[in-house]
C-alpha cells in the first residue's frame, strides 16, 4: 500500500516554495489526501500517488493564496488617538493625496481603486483601467515607487 508519511513529506516539501506557513502547508496536503479518498476512481495507477497529491497540493495552495491575497486584514483596534496623533494622521493623509494629484491620470485611478475598492482582483483592476491583468502588477509597482519617491522628497517616508 501507501506510505503515507512519506509522500505527505514529498508533498510538504514542494509547498514549502509557496511560502505558506507550516499550518496551512499541512493543511493543504490533508485537504489533497482527503480529495483521493472521497474520489476512489480518480488515481488510475498508484504509482502516479505522489504526482497527483503534488498537483492537487499545488493547485489547493494556489487558491489559498489568491484567496489570502483578497481577504483585507482588519486593524487592531488601538487606544484612541490623541488629538496631535489626529492632526498628523490629516497631513500625512492630505500630503499623500497631494502627491497622488501629481501622478499621471491612470496612477490616480489605481490609487483611488486601490483606497477605495480593495477587494478588486487583479482581473477587475484591469476591466477598470483597460489594462491587460498581466500588466496591472508592473503599472502599481511603478505608481506606488513614483508615490514613494514623492512623499520621501516630501519628508514623509
Amino acid at each position: 500500500m501507501w506510505d503515507v508519511n512519506a509522500v505527505s513529506a514529498a508533498v510538504l516539501g514542494v509547498l514549502k516554495t509557496y511560502r505558506l506557513s507550516e499550518a496551512d502547508a499541512k493543511d493543504v496536503c490533508q485537504e489533497a489526501w482527503l480529495e483521493l479518498l472521497r474520489a476512489p476512481g480518480v488515481l488510475r495507477d498508484e504509482a502516479k500517488l505522489r504526482a497527483w497529491l503534488t498537483t492537487t497540493a499545488r493547485r489547493r495552495a494556489l487558491r489559498m493564496i489568491s484567496r489570502n491575497r483578497r481577504e483585507t486584514p482588519r486593524p487592531l483596534p488601538g487606544p484612541d488617538p490623541t488629538p496631535e496623533a489626529e492632526v498628523v494622521r490629516a497631513e500625512r493623509d492630505r500630503a499623500l493625496w497631494a502627491a497622488v494629484d501629481r501622478l499621471p491620470a491612470s496612477h490616480r485611478r489605481l490609487m483611488w481603486l486601490i483606497a477605495h475598492r480593495p477587494e478588486l482582483s487583479y482581473a477587475q483592476l484591469a476591466r477598470e483601467l483597460g489594462l491587460s491583468p498581466a500588466s496591472v502588477g508592473r503599472v502599481r509597482r511603478r505608481c506606488l515607487d513614483r508615490l514613494g519617491r514623492a512623499l520621501e522628497k516630501g519628508g514623509w517616508l
